[in-house]
This record gives structure tokens, C-alpha cells and sequence, in this order.
């Protein structure tokens, strides 16, 4: 067996707690690591308890997510937890891939496990992940952001417990904003406006950068887009398309005319992602950027940016008689249909998702909560000021396509999007990627 080098940020963890590679995982799973593996003494700290495993992806913290499974085994005497600690997010091709295979083999490894919003749908859809209906009520429902709870659902049935999240936001020049006496934008009109005056002030050589590379990140900025549109990728069904809409086609054409028409954004957008379009709005070069809550610690580094104190971040703008619409991003704990310890493995995933839980994850690992009640917290306000301000922008949360077939979905969105970008034949564009959306979902 081999045996990865220690958790996130150089700590070793506990004792019992061991990280096991993807090929350990896959070639072994949970069930078959013994407790001399796992460093425990024998089978003494689990005598007379319920053993189940949480495989998940590794986050950069303070800590570990091993760390907070070793608080669950130690509250309690009637479960013991065997931690699997996959890749990171930044891998997330691997993390999917050592999930899928290990939970197509139905032997109930790993009990629970937590996965990108993306690929809830699918993992219920092939009857992997176990609906929550009988575990949960209207009233827990509540507890948790509207958008969150919709990625959480397929076919009408909760099949993944909320539990941190990450949304598309406004980044902006708030020193800017102050000098020439505009207040934050709401509207996608108003932000051109804008940016294009910033520009031509000579106090930013660009007003507007986002992601336009033929990527994942195209088709999140393209969620926000056509949401803030009152409009929408998929039916909610989640069985036909609508991006052939007027709605979706006037905000694609926003997109596009930022490059050509406003021009507040440069021609390079259609390459970049996320990196590439931070290092120039935090070297100061740009009005307004969307991106991740990610950017805010980098902007407020003075070894790496040339805007500290001079920024602020809300939600995006959204287009006339539209909302505010923000990309949910994050992970979700999923219980897996196979598993032999069905209501021990729920009481350690309600355990992981509880308010003490999500508040330990947002002040340590910088994980945004899933429950709104917690942005009141006082200790988030001290601790993560910036965290507290994003309520209104989690408010505004809304999933990615909801289906099964997100992995076909998103090649096709990401090409249609990307040619409809580059030549500018947006209405034309977007009927043929409707059409090849039916034939996917229908």
C-alpha cells in the first residue's frame, strides 16, 4: 500500500488519520484498509462502534479536513470515521474520476463522500447517491441558501447535504467608484458605463475582465450572464434547452460586444481564465472583474498587488427588470446508496454540515458557509470580514445545468459559447447549441 506525504500546509494530523493515494483508494477501497494502516491500536478505539468511511478532495487550511473527522470520532462513541483524503480541487479530473469508479462498484465504499456541485446529478442519476428525504424536513431545508439546495436536487429529491460553497462575484475599484461619484453598479449598462469612462479618464487601461477560454470557467460566466437575464441554459427539468431564448442570446451578446462594441474588455478574455484575468486588475490595470472569492486575499497583498485598500467585491450586475445571478460553485456530501451503515453515515454528514461545522470550515479552511444564518455570526465578522459581506452575493447563487449529462452538456456549451464569441453570429449560434442541447438531454 502506498502512503501519500502528509495533509495540505506541511501538517502531519493525528495519529489515526493517514492520507491514502488515488491507487490505494481504487485498488483497495475504504473497506479494505486495515487498522494497523490507519494506526490504530488494533480495533480498540472502534470496539462496540459503527465504521464508515468519507473519502473527499483536499482543501488548503489551517488545518485538515482530517482534523475535523478526528473531533466527529471523539464526540461520540458510536461512530468511528476512516478518512480518505483524495487530490485537490485543482485535480478535480482525478478526484471525479477515483470517486466514479469506486462507487460503480457498489460495495458501499466510500459511506460518504463530497463532490463538486456539478456532479451531483449525474452521481444520483446512476443511483450512487442516496436521497435524503427520509433524514430531512422543510424545516432543515430553510436552513440552507436557496441555490445551493437546487444543485443539491435531482429528479425533485435532495441527493447531497449542503456544505461550503463558492459563487462568481464583482470585483471593483472602489477608490475609483468614490472619485467619480458612482455608487457600485447594479445593471450590466451601468458597469459599461463605467468601466468605459475609467478608461478613457487614463485610470485603467481596461474596464471590464472575465473568462472567455473555451473552458468550464466560460460556461459559469456564461450561468451569470443569462440568469441576471431571467434567463436559463435548461429547462428546469433539466430535459430541454432554453440558451436558443431571447434572454440567453441578449446576454451572450453582452459578452461578446464587451470585446467588440463597448470594447471595456480586450480580445484576450477569449483565452484567459481565472489567473490570467486577476493579475491585471489587482496590478491595477482594470475598473471591474469577475471572478472567485479568491482574489480577495491576493488583492489585499501588497508582495502581489498594486490595489490593497482600494478594492471592493459584491454581487454581479444583472441586466434591466433581471437579478443579480452568481455561479455556485463549492462542494457537497453525498451518501452513498450502497452503503452497509446508512444511519451512521448520516449522522456524520448532518454532523459535518451542522452550523459548528460549517463556521470551523469558513475560519479555517476560508470555505464559505452553506447556511445564511451564519454570515450573522459574530466571530465570522472579527475573524473574516470579507466572508461576512458575501450573504447578498450567496444569496444570488444559481447551479450550473442540472442533469446527468453535465459532462456532454459542457463540451457543447463550452464550444457553441466559444464560437459564438469569436464570430460574433451569436443568435445563429445559439440555436444550433440549443438543438445539440435537446439531443443531449431530451
Amino acid at each position: 500500500m502506498t502512503v501519500s506525504n502528509p495533509p495540505s500546509g506541511g501538517r502531519s494530523g493525528p495519529a489515526h488519520v493517514t492520507r491514502f493515494d488515488r491507487r490505494s483508494f481504487l485498488s483497495t477501497g475504504a473497506a479494505g484498509l486495515g487498522a494497523a494502516a490507519l494506526g490504530l491500536p488494533g480495533r480498540a478505539r472502534a470496539a462496540g462502534r459503527k465504521e464508515i468511511s468519507f473519502a473527499t478532495a483536499s482543501f488548503f487550511g489551517s488545518e485538515s479536513f482530517g482534523d475535523l473527522v478526528d473531533s466527529f470520532n471523539e464526540s461520540q462513541d458510536r461512530v468511528m470515521v476512516r478518512y480518505i483524503e483524495l487530490p485537490p480541487p485543482s485535480s478535480s479530473t482525478e478526484v471525479y474520476q477515483g470517486l466514479v469508479q469506486q462507487l460503480a462498484r457498489g460495495n458501499g465504499t466510500p459511506d460518504v463522500f463530497s463532490q463538486d456541485v456539478i456532479w451531483i446529478a449525474g452521481f444520483a442519476a446512476a443511483g450512487w447517491a442516496l436521497p435524503l428525504d427520509e433524514f430531512v424536513d422543510a424545516d432543515m431545508t430553510s436552513k440552507y441558501f436557496e441555490g445551493t439546495l437546487a444543485a443539491c436536487t435531482w429528479d425533485g429529491k435532495l441527493t447531497a447535504l449542503p456544505w461550503f460553497m463558492d459563487t462568481g462575484m464583482l470585483y471593483y475599484r472602489k477608490d475609483l467608484l468614490d472619485q467619480y461619484g458612482e455608487t457600485v453598479p447594479a445593471t450590466w449598462d451601468e458597469m459599461a458605463r463605467i468601466g468605459k469612462a475609467a478608461m478613457e479618464a487614463g485610470d485603467t487601461e481596461f474596464g471590464f475582465l472575465w473568462q472567455g477560454k473555451q473552458a468550464e470557467v466560460l460556461v459559469c460566466d456564461a450561468v451569470e450572464a443569462i440568469a441576471s437575464n431571467k434567463g436559463g441554459i435548461l429547462a428546469e427539468d433539466g430535459r430541454s434547452a432554453r440558451i436558443g431564448e431571447p434572454a440567453a442570446i441578449e446576454a451572450i451578446q453582452f459578452l461578446y460586444d464587451s470585446i467588440n462594441t463597448a470594447r471595456i474588455s480586450p480580445a484576450d478574455v477569449l483565452s484567459w481564465d481565472e489567473e490570467p484575468s486577476r493579475q491585471p486588475f489587482t496590478a491595477g490595470r482594470s475598473m471591474f472583474l469577475r471572478n472567485w472569492s479568491y482574489v480577495w486575499p491576493i488583492a489585499q497583498d501588497p508582495s502581489v498587488s498594486e490595489i490593497v485598500g482600494k478594492v471592493g467585491a459584491g454581487p454581479l450586475p444583472h441586466f434591466a427588470g433581471g437579478k443579480s445571478a452568481s455561479c455556485l460553485g463549492g462542494y457537497q456530501l453525498g451518501l452513498n446508496a450502497n452503503t452497509k451503515e446508512r444511519d451512521a453515515a448520516w449522522e456524520f454528514m448532518s454532523w459535518m454540515s451542522a452550523p459548528e461545522q460549517q463556521k470551523r470550515i469558513a475560519l479555517n479552511f476560508g470555505l464559505g458557509p452553506s447556511r445564511p444564518a451564519l454570515f450573522d455570526d459574530a466571530d465570522l465578522n472579527e475573524q473574516q470580514p470579507f466572508m461576512a459581506t458575501l450573504r447578498p452575493v450567496f444569496t444570488g447563487a444559481t447551479p450550473r445545468p442540472v442533469t446527468p449529462e453535465y459532462a456532454k452538456v459542457t463540451l457543447a456549451l463550452q464550444s457553441g459559447l466559444s464560437k459564438a464569441l469569436v464570430n460574433g453570429e451569436v443568435e445563429r449560434e445559439m440555436a444550433a447549441l440549443s438543438d445539440q442541447l435537446d439531443k443531449i438531454v431530451g
